[in-house]
This record gives C-alpha cells, sequence and structure tokens, in this order.
C-alpha cells in the first residue's frame, strides 16, 4: 500500500478547504447576533426562529420538496425503463437516436433546455405551475438515473432473468421478483441523485414556473439580490444538515446490504 505524498497531501488539504471552508463560515455565521453577516456580535439562534416564522419561505420549501419528490419518482421510473431498454432488448430500429435523446439534457445547457421547455408549455396551452416544473425536472434527472441504473444493469447476470423464464415467470415477474431487487441500490442511487438535482435546480425551474410554485432556489436568488442575511445563512444551514444526514443515512444502508450481501455468500460457500 503506497504512503500519500506531500504532494497529494497538500493538493486534498487544499481541495477540501476550498470546498468546505466557504460552508463552515456560513454555518458560523448564521448562528450571529448581527444582521450584517460579515461582522460578529455573539452567538444567537434568532435567525432560526425569524425562518421558521416566514411564511414565504416555508411555503417555497413544501413546494420544492413536493416537486423534488415526484419528478424523482417519476424520473426514476422512466429512467429505469430506458435503461433496462438500452441495456437488455439490444439492437432495435432507432436504437442510436432513443440513447442520444436519452442522454442529451446530460450536454445541453440548462439555458437551453428551460427555454425549450418553456415553449413547449406555451405551445401546448398549458399554465405554468407546480406540474410544469414537475415535467421539467422529470425531463432533465431521468437521463441521470438512466445512467446509473444502466451501470448496474450492465454487470447484471441476464442467466439470472433466464432462470426465471424458465420457470414460468413473465417477463414483468422475472424483472420484478429477480432484476429490480438486485439492482435496488442504483435505483434508489439515481432516485437520490434526482431528488438532489430537482432541489438544487434555478435556471430550469425559473422558466417553467408559475404563480403558486416558487420554489426554494428562486426564493432564495431572489432575496439574496437585495443582500445575504443571516436568515439565508439559517435556511443554507438547515439544508446543509438535511443532505448530510440523507448521504450519511444513505452510505450506512449501502453499507449494511454489502455486508449483508458478504454474509450470504460466505453461508452459502460454506453450505455448499
Amino acid at each position: 500500500m503506497k504512503r500519500l505524498s506531500w504532494f497529494n497531501v497538500t493538493a486534498l488539504t487544499f481541495g477540501f478547504v476550498f470546498l468546505y471552508l466557504p460552508m463552515v463560515i456560513l454555518v458560523i455565521y448564521s448562528f450571529n447576533e448581527s444582521r450584517l453577516v460579515t461582522v460578529w456580535a455573539g452567538f444567537s439562534t434568532k435567525w432560526y426562529s425569524a425562518l421558521m416564522e416566514d411564511q414565504e419561505f416555508l411555503d417555497a420549501a413544501w413546494v420544492t420538496l413536493r416537486v423534488a419528490f415526484f419528478s424523482s419518482t417519476l424520473a426514476t421510473v422512466l429512467g429505469t425503463m430506458a435503461a433496462h431498454v438500452l441495456v437488455r432488448v439490444g439492437r432495435f430500429p432507432g436504437r442510436t437516436l432513443f440513447s442520444g435523446m436519452i442522454y442529451a439534457p446530460l450536454v445541453m445547457p440548462e439555458v437551453i433546455t428551460g427555454l425549450s421547455l418553456l415553449l413547449l408549455f406555451i405551445g401546448l396551452n398549458i399554465d405554468r405551475g407546480i406540474l410544469t416544473v414537475v415535467l421539467a425536472h422529470t425531463t432533465f434527472a431521468m437521463c441521470y438515473v438512466s445512467v446509473v441504473v444502466s451501470s448496474r444493469l450492465v454487470s447484471f447476470d441476464a442467466a439470472l432473468e433466464e432462470a426465471a423464464r424458465d420457470l414460468g415467470a413473465t417477463p414483468f415477474e422475472a424483472f420484478r421478483l429477480v432484476t429490480l431487487p438486485i439492482i435496488a441500490p442504483a435505483v434508489i442511487s439515481g432516485w437520490l441523485l434526482a431528488f438532489t438535482l430537482s432541489l438544487d435546480d434555478l435556471v430550469i425551474a425559473s422558466f417553467t414556473t408559475g404563480p403558486g410554485a416558487t420554489t426554494l432556489p428562486i426564493k432564495i436568488f431572489s432575496a439574496v439580490r437585495l443582500g445575504v442575511s443571516p436568515q439565508i445563512n439559517a435556511l443554507s444551514t438547515v439544508l446543509i444538515v438535511i443532505v448530510t444526514i440523507g448521504v450519511i443515512t444513505a452510505s450506512l444502508l449501502t453499507k449494511r446490504d454489502a455486508m449483508r450481501r458478504a454474509r450470504e455468500e460466505r453461508a452459502a460457500e460454506a453450505s455448499a
């Protein structure tokens, strides 16, 4: 096992400092007594109380959570289906066009995606609101889910599906009872990725939102344009804590699942 050189240690240190020091400063100043974010006047939690009493922020947070949940769920279903078609079906007429349309949002600028969706909704005479934001987020999040699930399906042993089919299972039953439980970690990872992308999106949501559908990133961006306040720092700290808890929980669940599979494999080898 190679030891880390001084260059690697220095590069890692500067990299972590560059990424996480601004977050640490933001968290510290969310407890600042002063309204000025650059002047420390003592420890206080009043900005968290003010945040909980701000109905506009609470409404925007509720809209964001609803949009993220429904869009990530729909994107996971469609992305998993698309990945299964790309990996399992093999070659078919239009496969290149199909795969290109699936992966296009990965490289498409968000401004172009948002503008094209806006023109689509106007052309279809669809009122902009929560529904249009959900459809827009599903459009660009689906490709990320497809990439994550496809990478798992490529290494999946298709003989397991064939064995289930030989035992009388229909294609849907073979997928539901055999394939889906095995690729579940990838599907869950895709859902979490789509959920995070939806929470973070500003550009596409700003094109497709409407009255009563203001998301939290849009609300934060509008508030920051008038000046950063400790209340914004408190809101950002809450989001950081939620994301951190989610990442740690997902990591623990993945580790537990890996340990369980390892124990089952050892038990199978011992019984054999």
